[in-house]
């Protein structure tokens, strides 16, 4: 039947169509694709069943998946269906992704054996290796394991990420054949891993023949929502199109019914072509009703005229997950031979049928026991396969049976698939309305299943039903616990809370307090300023500690920690912190242990925390996620020399590892570090990155901060608005929170952008609130470590005196520590500020310090120098020094100090050429980001499989790449993108 109303809808997505097969004919970048979106029975599906006709009639390969609100709960169902089909094409992707995604479809073991549900749960709650403990740490991660560390989306959630990997890759490789249409029905209905998959392949389909078509049901949730994809929203049809629908489907009504039916159905398809029908079978529309509501009464009405066998087989169906036409036979037959369901009984007021008096015929029901069903337009049965005409149907069905009889029908589903646990545990847990301890013990291995495929939410899920079936109120605190364990894994803060919340209503026991705590603290995107909570979960440490129980300990205390950065507690917390960290039976040099110091005391325990990490920096590749926490606690210290270098190495770990979540923490930690020290080439991708990885992975915090890292490049690149609009944003992210390290980047990238501007006030006064303990914007680490800007924006401004105030507070933090950072402000601001000829044996001493790695603190040094050498008339002098700041500045990439200089060259008598663009003025950063590891020598694949890419998509950014900046090879580009070294 053709459509009706829907030319315009229809040619957008045929112009799709035209799009991605005209751009795989020629190499040419695709448009991504659509989210159809509006009302249940709008017509979403034959919309785009009808696009996917057009699509095949032009050539391209379709996939299809559609969601089934019965799999929500069955990790990567929406998956295994659209992919099946292709599945031979798996044996090409490289190693890892072809095991894990193999692993997720169930075609093969997941890769290695994981941690199973509640490690750490289990840990706390049962120290001699009680439920959960067997894999210790490797449940989460952070210091000691602990998702503490903020583990969002990590360990579990690693697998959805390689296995989204593993997807793109095959869709490319399939794409780059025949062009590809994806077709994702009911997205709202797709189980979360599934739905995550495809909101990630949707990210990253730009480059490639590939169009992805999403319906999903307005005013529903889904990961596909926040993937990308343009809207269309599908509304009623017009009058006259509605009209034209009525009379082709039903054409023998009378004026009067037409024109109810037309009201009643006010221009939704669905409601147009089944009225009619419920006008026969009940003799009328019945009374007035919602839309949805008058169609499933519409719905149920059909069904009671059917025999009991096809009622029955109807509702077996209607709670079948899989669709499979042989499991849902199979279980009819065993319902038919038991004590017979009466299904969806006759319509109330009328007498029975016939067929449904007397012994139940069908006991051996075949696929004639559905032929009523399909006559009756309720189901269409091919393929081995039932399929519901309409969502709407299929909800209905059960909607109408009987509670017990669900269940019996649940029951009946359960015995047919004993080859299938986890689907055989969840039709158990249907069936049963009170405590049962076997049944939960099969959810509980369900949910092993799921986190082992990486399905962190099935998982969670599994574990909550279980927690619903526990017969025993210790069994059930342990397994909402384990689900909030998972959930602060995978990020999901809300869903943590709420289990946490569950577990604590049970009385729990000192240890399981602990554990409460301590998964609730664990999130570092999210820590608020409930400054409270510190000397809180301090407690709780030294509680668990005496108990003589450590490892849960140092993860109680790792959140606490946490809070000292991203909030301030004050002095007396700080100190209850390390009491308590003192007192834990590990050594000094542990990881766990440098990495608290620094963050509840990074100057006190400077010494203490700068020796161990150099230490550590050692041992730097054995485990990325030690080295992203250590690179984090690097940059507490000032040492951003090493917090960039550990959070290189921690990097690419983290991708190999598909720890999407975690990457852009380490990303962060590196692009703020190497923005300090002036490598502008490696941080620009680098905060981009990690700006775009934790907006894609609902980290705010990070996102924030990488932002803020933006604005503060832009402002050292000269580009005011964009800084200021960049830092806007990150304000936008952090204020409500109160994330202080967010806010004082924010304000040191306003202070560089009116410095560069000669608004010296203004600067000297955005910078100074980093410094206000009644400022949001004061963190007590970061506030030293900005001495130069506010320095050079006091002095310009008339306010030298408040700069020396400033001096006398910071000036005893150097005794206790050997910050790189702070020790080089000092060195700055005393040059800077002395008088007359003490000034001059200052800038000297300060420049015959240690700067190697440290190119933008040289050039600020040589810079201030010769303005000080030449404002004293000794021009000649001036000029190798402002020489040396121009080129440096140049060669980093910091155009406004390069201007700086410039200038104050001029007036010492020295002219000084343009400054040539570089790679990174002509390139995106995401375009930097591919260039430089084109440099490095890797291949388009390699690239692809760092940055989360087809290497289809590789190929068309550096097709754009290279004529951008002139060259014709990646020799050239690693001669063009070298990096700076002011010590060669």
């Amino acid at each position: 039947m053709p459509l009706f109303g829907r030319e315009a809808e229809l040619r957008a997505l045929t112009g799709l169509i035209d799009d991605v097969r005209d751009s795989g004919l020629r190499g040419l970048r695709g448009r991504g694709g659509v989210l159809v979106q509006g009302e249940a029975g709008i017509g979403k599906s034959a919309l785009v069943a009808a696009a996917a006709s057009v699509a095949s009639a032009a050539g391209l390969r379709v996939l299809t998946t559609t969601g089934v609100a019965a799999e929500r709960n069955l990790a990567y169902a929406g998956l295994h269906q659209l992919l099946y089909p292709v599945r031979a094409g798996m044996d090409a992707l490289p190693a890892r992704q072809r095991a894990a995604l193999r692993g997720a479809l169930g075609l093969d073991d997941p890769p290695g054996p994981g941690a199973q549900p509640g490690d750490v749960a289990g840990a706390v709650a049962e120290p001699g290796g009680g439920a959960g403990s067997g894999g210790g740490a490797g449940a989460v991660t952070g210091p000691g394991g602990g998702a503490g560390a903020g583990a969002h989306l990590g360990a579990a959630g690693a697998g959805v990420y390689l296995v989204g990997l593993a997807t793109l890759t095959l869709l490319a490789e399939l794409a780059a054949a025949r062009p590809l249409l994806v077709v994702a029905e009911d997205a709202h209905w797709l189980d979360r891993a599934s739905a995550d998959v495809l909101a990630f392949v949707a990210r990253r389909i730009e480059s490639e023949p590939i169009v992805m078509v999403a319906t999903l049901r307005e005013g529903e949730r889904s990961p596909l929502r926040e993937a990308g994809l343009p809207a269309m929203t599908v509304g009623r049809l017009s009058g006259q199109a509605a009209a034209e629908l009525l009379d082709a489907t039903a054409p023998g009504l009378t004026p009067a019914l037409r024109e109810r039916i037309l009201e009643q159905a006010a221009g939704n398809p669905l409601a147009l072509t089944e009225l009619p029908a419920a006008t026969a079978d009940q003799g009328g529309i019945g009374p007035p009703a919602p839309l949805g509501e008058r169609l499933e009464r519409a719905f149920t009405a059909r069904v009671t005229t059917l025999p009991l066998p096809t009622r029955t087989a109807l509702l077996v169906a209607a709670l079948n997950e899989s669709g499979s036409v042989a499991e849902t036979l199979a279980a009819t037959r065993l319902l038919l031979r038991s004590k017979p369901l009466t299904g969806i009984g006759p319509i109330a007021g009328t007498e029975p049928r016939t067929a449904d008096i007397g012994p139940p015929r069908g006991s051996e029901a075949g696929l004639e026991v559905l032929a009523p069903a399909v006559e009756a337009r309720l189901v269409e049965v091919g393929g081995g396969a039932v399929r519901f005409r309409h969502p709407l149907m299929r909800s209905a069905i059960p909607a109408a049976a009987a509670l017990d009889e669900c269940g019996r029908a649940h029951l009946a589903l359960a015995e047919t698939l004993c080859e299938h646990p986890d689907r055989r545990a969840w039709h158990r847990a249907a069936a049963t309305a009170g405590p049962d301890e076997e049944v939960a013990a099969e959810l509980d291995r369900a949910a092993a299943q799921a986190r082992g495929r990486g399905a962190v939410a099935a998982a969670v899920a599994a574990l909550e039903q279980a927690a619903r079936l526990s017969e025993e109120r210790e069994g059930k605190a342990l397994r909402l616990l384990r689900a909030a364990e998972l959930a602060v894994e995978s990020g999901s803060r809300d869903t943590a809370e709420r289990l946490v919340r569950a577990a604590r209503e049970l009385d729990l026991s000192p240890r399981r307090r602990a554990t409460a705590a301590w998964l609730l603290s664990g999130f570092e995107d999210g820590v608020r300023e409930d400054v409270s909570r510190v000397p809180e979960l301090a407690g709780l440490a030294a509680s668990i500690a005496g108990e003589g129980h450590a490892e849960p300990a140092v993860r109680i205390l790792w959140g606490a920690a946490m809070r000292c950065f991203w909030s301030e507690p004050g002095q007396d917390a700080r100190r209850l912190v390390l009491r308590v960290a003192d007192g834990l039976p590990l050594p000094a040099g542990d990881p766990r242990m440098v990495a608290i110091a620094a963050y509840a005391a990074p100057f006190e325990r400077g010494f203490t925390v700068i020796g161990g990490l150099r230490e550590l920096a050692g041992a730097a590749g054995a485990d990325p996620e030690v080295d992203r926490y250590l690179g984090s606690a690097a940059l507490q210290v000032g040492a951003f020399d090493l917090a960039g270098r550990l959070s290189a190495v921690a990097a690419p770990g983290l991708r190999a590892q598909g720890r999407l979540g975690l990457l852009p923490r380490a990303l962060a930690v590196q692009a703020w570090s190497l923005t300090r020290l002036g490598d502008l080439a490696t941080a620009v991708p680098a905060a981009e990155e990690a700006a775009r990885l934790a907006a894609e992975t609902g980290q705010p915090f990070m996102y924030g901060l990488a932002t803020a890292v933006q604005a503060e490049i832009a402002a050292l690149r000269g580009e005011n608005e964009q800084a200021r609009a960049l830092a806007d944003e990150a304000e936008r992210v952090a204020l409500p929170a109160g994330a202080r390290p967010v806010l004082a980047t924010v304000q040191l990238a306003r202070g560089l952008a009116a410095m560069s501007e000669g608004r010296f006030d203004d600067a000297f006064a955005d910078l100074s609130r980093i410094l206000d303990p009644t400022d949001p914007a004061y963190q007590l680490a970061l506030r030293a470590y900005f001495l130069a800007e506010l320095t050079e924006a006091a002095l310009r401004a008339g306010r030298a005196d408040a700069m020396r105030d400033v001096l006398r507070d910071l000036e005893p933090l150097a005794a206790s520590t050997p910050s790189p950072a702070l020790h080089i402000g000092l060195r700055y601001a005393r040059a800077v500020l002395a008088p007359g000829e003490e000034a001059e044996e200052l800038y000297a001493a300060a420049l015959r310090a240690d700067l190697s790695g440290w190119p933008a603190e040289r050039a600020r040094l040589h810079l201030a120098f010769g303005e000080w050498l030449r404002r004293r008339r000794r021009a000649v002098e001036s000029r190798m020094h402002l020489r040396t700041a121009r080129e440096a500045f140049d060669a980093l990439g910091m155009a406004a100090w390069g201007e700086r200089a410039r200038l104050e060259l001029r007036g010492a008598g020295e002219s000084s050429p343009t400054r040539d663009p570089d790679a990174w003025d002509r390139l995106t950063p995401h375009e930097l980001s591919i260039a430089r590891l084109a440099a490095e020598g890797l291949t388009n694949r390699e690239i692809g499989q760092r940055l989360y890419l087809s290497h289809r998509t590789v190929g068309t950014h550096l097709h754009r790449i290279f004529p951008k900046l002139g060259v014709s090879s990646r020799a050239d580009l690693g001669r063009m993108l070298k990096t700076y070294r002011p010590d060669e």
